[in-house]
Order: C-alpha cells, then structure tokens, then sequence
C-alpha cells in the first residue's frame, strides 16, 4: 500500500517534494508514494486523522501550534526541504543598502494568504530594533493583487515567493531583502502522526532517502533542468521564470541538502512565534521532531 501524501499547496518553493516524485527517486529507494491533493493545511491534517492520507507536507508551525493546544499532540516532523524562509522584499526602485527600518516610511504590503512570513519577518523587525505591531502595512491582499498593486505603483516593496519574485525582477523591480540571510529557519518539512510513524517507519525513512538524494540532484543541477523536470507541475508557469527561481533560491541555501530538521532552524521558528503571541509556550524540539529519520 503506498504512502499517501496530502499537498496542500502548489507552490515553487515546494519543487524537491515535485522532483522527487518527476525523477523517481521514491521508487529507487523502494517505496511507493502517492500524491493526494488537498484544499488546505488544515483538510490535510483531518486527513491525515481520518485515515486518508499518511503524511502531509508542511510548516512546523502548524505543529508547534498543535503542540502549544494539546501537549498530548502526537505529531511529529521529519525530512526538512525548505530549510530557510523562501520569502523576499521586492521594491520598484534599487536599494542596495536598504535597512529593514526603512519599511517605517514606505508603502508596504506583507503576505496574508499564510501567517509563517510575516511571523518570521516581524522576528527580523524586532531584532533589528523596530515595533512590527506600528509599523504601517497592508494585510489585507493577496500576494497576486500586491504585485498588482506595485506594478501600478500604488506600493513600494511587498513580501513575496518565487517564481513571482523572479518576474518582478525581469520587468525591472528589485529585491531589497532576503528573509533566507537570516540563517535556518524551519519552513517545510514531512507532517505525521508518531504511531503512524512506529507503523511504517521503514517507508517514511525510504522517503527520506529519498528526499535526501532529490536535494543532492537539486543542488548539482542547473535551473534549468529543475524547471524542466518539475514543469507539469506548474503549466501555467514560463519554464524561463521556473529557472530563474530555482537559481534563487538555490543561491539563497532556500532548500536544504540532506532532509535534516535540524535543532536551529526550530527554534528560530519557534522563537519568532512566541515573540509573535503565536504560541504561549514553546514544545521541545524532541517532541516535534524525529531527527532519527
């Protein structure tokens, strides 16, 4: 019986997840691997509680929060692919020194479709010394209509992911600021229930194999031939923009190399989340993760 795998975003910042299945990679290391789709997050883990899928792909936000409810939570992360925030800043005219307290006084709009960039990124603002609770923004648009909003110059500088940062920059905008600089972060990774894992540990550390060689082959490989290999997943998508994302974020150590979840990267999420009043109590890493796959 195949692992059943809930997807519950179609996103460039997930394409190993994609390669891995494009380039056979489950299959070598003998395990079978179904995509299942999904509407959300939160479909995804009632699946995974039902019984309809086996794992899911996602943040160890969502775990973390899951914990912070119930510390009875049995979940539990493994196979980290997106090791550091895939979100940047992209404004309409170059900054090369921009500061992130620059944002005080420009018109800026941060992602509202999913809570972890902003989160991460208001982290980033406290660090650097700035309140993000005064800091004037808008919450309220999607990431499409900020680009929109941007393009018309009714924006400064949004938060955005590939291949929509990729694009921006070909039609002459400029990044300002790469949330990856800021070291580990963890971002995304395998989601499942600990007796599932007990169950069918064998075939979740095939898939990290798995996962581990798909990332070897990533960072070996030119934008290009990614692109190419994870195009039918994005056919509405230029395969030039594809190729540019994946350099990105390859130059920005935006993917992993080995499928880790490693101890700093969590707590750096975590961190950002207890700051943010996200979770009132942080889980221990050993509880959320299974760092022995």
């Amino acid at each position: 019986m195949p692992i059943r795998l809930s997807e519950n975003f179609r996103g460039f910042l997930y394409a190993p997840f994609y390669a891995a299945h494009a380039t056979g990679a489950y299959a070598r290391e003998g395990v079978a691997v179904q995509l299942v789709a999904s509407p959300d997050p939160l479909s995804s883990a009632q699946a995974m509680r039902s019984g309809a899928a086996d794992a899911m792909w996602g943040g160890p936000l969502r775990v973390l929060i899951a914990y912070d409810r119930d510390p009875g939570a049995d979940l539990a992360c493994f196979g980290e692919v997106v090791a550091r925030d895939p979100f940047l800043l992209v404004g309409r005219a170059p900054r090369p020194a921009f500061r992130l307290a620059e944002l005080a006084g420009l018109r800026f709009a941060s992602v509202s479709e999913v809570p972890t960039p902003w989160i991460c990124l208001a982290d980033d603002l406290r660090r650097a010394g700035i309140d993000p609770t005064r800091l004037p923004r808008g919450a309220d648009r999607g990431m499409a209509q900020n680009v929109e909003a941007l393009q018309r110059g009714e924006l400064d500088v949004i938060q955005v992911f590939e291949p929509l940062v990729e694009e921006l920059v070909r039609q002459g905008c400029h990044v300002w600021y790469a949330a990856a600089d800021r070291g580990p972060t963890a971002y995304t990774c395998f989601v499942t229930h600990k007796p599932r894992l007990a169950a069918r540990r064998d075939e979740f550390a095939a898939m990290v194999r798995a996962i581990r060689a798909t990332l070897a082959w990533v960072h070996s490989t030119a934008g290009e031939e990614l692109a190419r290999v994870v195009a039918p997943y994005f056919p509405d998508i230029a395969p030039a923009l594809l190729a540019g994302a994946a350099e990105r974020y390859k130059r920005l150590g935006v993917w992993g190399r080995d499928g880790v979840l490693r101890p700093e990267g969590f707590e750096r999420l975590k961190s950002a989340m207890l700051a943010a009043g996200t979770i009132a109590r942080g889980a221990a890493y050993g509880d959320c993760v299974a760092p022995d796959l």
